[in-house]
């Protein structure tokens, strides 16, 4: 009897190394030799920075530091994607157990009367008691490779889920970072419409005075009221525009609507270099790469899962326990029973199921496909572009602070000739007001200078993710992440 029961055990073991389906293979794909961007001013010496440093602290403002910090760990978003892992873990748990017998214990008592078939109904019948005690087990052999597809496919979800929330992180400190610049360049545009509305206001009184004397004509006086009123409009839609950005980095911390501490000034930031690798690094690093592939890799073991259904399945089971009609002798040794089975399923006619459902795993499979070589492309796209933001952008600034030069002479000039007579007030407002305007987009574009590095990073991704991700809001002991599993 146990050689019976061995038989199917060592051809299962024999067979163990055979899984219908396809073995994953990683695609391949083009990778570029070199960046396009030839502007390499602005790339850092790979071994004079620490590639796991966390980036933001290079801007040198401790409270955009404190406020990232505080993301992390409070962030709403990168809760539920931790939540997510946790889900993808027990997920993961259930299809791994398959490999192991399922043990079931039970127990039962009756107490009645029973009849038989034939007995006498007008016989009082005796009052019986019936105890047992079972111990079952039901173990399906993996034959055919069904539950280790399936666990290789669980595994993939979970690792998946790990990828998406380390873009989660990604994302947000990217969006704190983003909030803060921006803020940044609000208080500084705030700064100048106000010095500008204050002096502008002092301007006009001088000049109504000057119309009251007959000095100053109506046009002239007009302009300057348009001017000074122009300013005046900027700084409410300014302060409407802190109060939302405020509110942004308070719901991306996690906190309440209200004030934002500031740290440094825009102009006193400090500007990071860069430590830029080769494209074929992204494929590593970027999360949502990762997450493409780890996709493909679970849908390409549904696959087998799916063709597992066109082969027999055999399961074992068991049961031994005790049965009596006297509860002190439940567990003597005449009480014993027990059993042993096997159970042989082989589909014959689905009328198209089990095709049907391996066509459609497959389906799944060509999209996962498409859409890993689509996110490898993006992510070589995302990452030139950024690279070229970056050095552009330093070019429109260096030429803006050129101009807010060339427009506070031009002002100065213009406020000299005027005193002295050679030309009219029109001229001084023509330069006040292009000098404002400069002003004001010399602060923006500053903002968007110290935003295009956060996106180099965030297009590149790095070592400092993962250190970034560990310090997160963490899922239970035991969450692995993809390097580590």
């Amino acid at each position: 009897m146990m050689i019976r029961i061995l038989i199917p055990l060592i051809l299962a073991a024999l067979i163990a190394g055979c899984a219908v389906g396809p073995n994953y293979r990683q695609p391949d794909t083009a990778t570029p030799e070199g960046w396009r961007n030839a502007d390499t001013s602005f790339y850092a010496d790979t071994s004079t920075i620490k590639p796991e440093i966390e980036w933001w602290r290079l801007f040198g403002d401790s409270v955009l530091t404190a406020l990232i910090d505080s993301g992390l760990q409070e962030n709403s978003d990168v809760r539920i994607a931790a939540a997510r892992v946790e889900e993808l873990m027990g997920r993961y748990s259930v299809a791994k157990s398959d490999f192991f017998p399922k043990l079931n214990a039970s127990g039962s008592a009756y107490r009645g009367q029973f009849g038989y078939p034939g007995l006498d109904t007008d016989t009082e019948q005796p009052t019986r008691d019936y105890f047992n005690v079972n111990l079952s087990a039901n173990w399906e052999l993996d034959l055919w490779g069904k539950i280790r597809r399936a666990s290789e496919a669980a595994k993939a979800d979970l690792l998946a889920s790990e990828e998406a929330r380390r873009g989660v992180v990604l994302t947000t400190i990217s969006f704190i970072a983003n909030s803060y610049f921006d803020l940044l360049a609000q208080d500084r545009q705030l700064r100048i419409a106000e010095e500008t509305a204050e002096s502008r206001f002092a301007a006009l009184q001088l000049l109504r005075m000057r119309r009251d004397q007959g000095d100053l004509s109506i046009l002239e006086l007009s302009q300057a009221e348009s001017e000074y009123w122009l300013a005046m409009a900027r700084i409410p839609m300014i302060k409407k525009n802190i109060v939302f950005l405020e509110n942004r980095i308070n719901f991306l911390v996690g906190r309440n609507p209200g004030p934002v501490t500031r740290g440094k000034m825009l102009d006193s930031l400090a500007l990071p270099e860069i430590p830029v690798g080769m494209p074929s690094t992204l494929l590593e690093r970027r999360p949502d790469v990762r997450f493409a592939e780890e996709q493909l890799r679970a849908a390409n073991a549904r696959i087998g899962v799916a063709k597992s259904y066109y082969f027999p399945s055999i399961s074992l089971s068991g049961l031994f326990g005790s049965a009596s009609s006297d509860l002190s002798n439940l567990f003597g040794s005449s009480t014993t029973i027990w059993n042993v089975s096997g159970q042989v399923l082989q589909p014959v006619f689905h009328w198209g199921e089990i095709s049907g459902g391996v066509k459609a795993a497959e389906g799944v499979q060509k999209q996962a496909l498409y859409g890993y070589v689509q996110t490898v492309r993006n992510a070589f796209r995302e990452a030139e572009d950024v690279l070229t933001n970056r050095s552009q952008t330093s070019k429109q600034l260096e030429a803006e602070g050129k101009r807010v030069a060339a427009l506070e002479t031009y002002a100065r000039l213009a406020k000299m000739r005027y005193d002295e007579g050679v030309t009219s007030f029109l001229e001084v407002l023509d330069a006040e007001r292009s000098l404002f305007a400069t002003q004001l987009d010399y602060a923006a574009t500053k903002a968007v200078l110290y935003q295009s590095i956060v996106t180099v990073y965030q297009a590149l991704a790095g070592s400092w993710l993962d250190r970034a991700a560990a310090v997160s809001f963490q899922v239970e002991e035991g969450a692995k992440t993809r390097d580590k599993q």
